[in-house]
């Protein structure tokens, strides 16, 4: 063996490949599915258990949740007393009313040693005013603990801050995955057209997995792209990114304030700060916001001081949204501003469609099976993909793993297309930095293990690295 067969460096691509993405892809492609697939397996599994953890609560939480319809409901202002001698340590922020005759009331508190975003929520059956129970509840969905657990369980393995980062892991990378995929399968099929989206049965072994991962991968191709998107708005660093493009977009969601003082235009009576004023009650700031079409389920944030407005905003997530807002005098309860969903900006209005569709809660029932179907059709591709990587094993050796695609994949590719790839990375590292920093040790990775087997004496053989004996 020569010194110069122990050094040699993968062979320029064939004249077949010229100028293709295809080498640089089928690599990329493997290290990510490899590397990257045990991420998507948990997001998928607690994904799975997250899309009926609306049914899982009603049960688990009905005591709470429904009531026996028992003549006429009391008014709100006597069910909020009623909460209020449950929990007098804590403080009222927010009111839900039932939507139906058989939902309780939700009464919102905060309270000195809840977590952010974590409330104290008393639930109360409106026709007897008496509390049916208790609950730390999270978010401005209201998910009680058994959806919280699960939430929190697919955010982040409940390990906090430092547990995200594998979600966010997980979605920065789908997209990429995703896309290669479908190139490389685009391009197999090029004179096969109709078997782009049909399983060839007649396929065995390594060639029959591929089949279906790749077939079942083009299905679900824009659910999966569309789940990678919206998940990254929930991280914590891509997130800043997005939020900083909405932003610059003018695409936030609109808000509207509570304060007095911003709405004296519209003849509000504001109090002195620090002196209280007369207050209409809950019970006619429900009756004024439904009488100015604010129908459906509603949420009523009390005024937290003087000088302070009712705010009422719907809070139905499901098709057709009803995202509607008012802020109402305390004083008198007539309507100060009215925000309506239909005057969002598009931006605003697709986060809103785009976090009630990642849910499950858009499209009800509908939403939720298909959620499902994505998350096991992903954990079957996963699989096959890992499957598929055992078929790669050198036959030699049983316990060996299945070797990368060749180095020097870049080289096939254009220099004008090379140089917008890699611009293009330096700007999606910029934006995703945890996507940016798994990629570089990706490269440090594959680095390591090349001057590894040249320093061990592996053979290079058709561009491929051999384990050393």
């Amino acid at each position: 063996m020569t010194a110069n067969q122990l050094t040699a460096t993968t062979p320029a691509p064939p004249a077949s490949q010229s100028r293709t993405l295809r080498p640089l892809l089928l690599r990329l492609h493997f290290y990510a599915g490899v590397l990257i697939g045990p991420f998507l397996l948990i997001a998928a599994f607690t994904g799975l258990l997250y899309v009926f953890t609306p049914q899982l609560e009603r049960v688990v939480h009905s005591q709470e949740l429904f009531v026996t319809p028992a003549g006429a409901a009391q008014s709100l202002s006597q069910q909020i007393a009623a909460a209020k001698a449950a929990l007098p340590e804590a403080t009222l922020v927010r009111v839900r009313p039932g939507t139906t005759e058989t939902d309780s009331t939700q009464i919102i508190f905060s309270r000195a040693g809840l977590a952010p975003s974590h409330w104290l929520t008393a639930y109360v059956d409106p026709y007897t005013a008496q509390v049916r129970g208790t609950l730390e509840t999270y978010g401005s969905s209201q998910s009680t603990p058994i959806r919280t657990w699960v939430d929190e369980l697919h955010r982040s393995l409940h390990l906090g801050d430092a547990g995200r980062l594998y979600s966010e892991l997980a979605a920065s990378w789908l997209w990429l995955v995703v896309l290669g995929g479908l190139i490389l399968w685009w391009q197999r099929q090029r004179t096969r057209r109709r078997r782009l989206l049909l399983v060839d049965r007649k396929l065995r072994g390594r060639r029959g997995l591929l089949s279906w991962h790749a077939v079942l991968g083009t299905w679900i191709a824009l659910p999966l792209l569309f789940l990678s998107v919206t998940g990254l708005t929930w991280s914590e660093y891509g997130g800043e990114s997005i939020a900083d493009l909405r932003k610059a977009l003018s695409w936030q969601t609109p808000t509207l304030s509570a304060s007095l003082s911003e709405h004296s235009a519209h003849g509000s009576h504001q109090q002195p700060t620090g002196t209280p004023g007369p207050d209409a009650g809950p019970d006619r700031i429900l009756a004024t916001a439904r009488q100015s079409g604010l129908d459906g389920p509603v949420e009523i944030t009390l005024p937290s001081g003087a000088g302070k407005a009712y705010l009422v905003k719907q809070i139905k997530g499901s098709w057709p949204q009803k995202q509607d807002a008012m802020a109402l005098d305390p004083a008198t309860a007539q309507p100060l501003e009215t925000l309506r969903f239909q005057d969002f900006p598009l931006g605003a209005k697709l986060a809103r469609w785009g976090i009630d569709g990642h849910m499950g809660v858009l499209f009800g029932l509908p939403n939720q099976l298909l959620l499902a179907a994505v998350c096991l059709s992903l954990i079957a591709m996963i699989l096959w993909g890992y499957r598929m990587w055992w078929h790669r094993r050198p036959t030699r050796d049983r316990f060996s793993l299945g070797k990368p695609f060749p180095r020097g994949g870049w080289r096939a590719v254009h220099p004008v297309a090379l140089t917008a790839l890699a611009v293009g990375a330096v700007l999606v590292m910029w934006q995703l930095p945890v996507f940016g920093v798994s990629l570089l040790g990706f490269l440090a990775v594959d680095l390591v293990l090349a001057w590894r087997a040249r320093r061990r004496g592996g053979l290079v053989v058709r561009g491929e690295e051999l384990m050393p004996k």
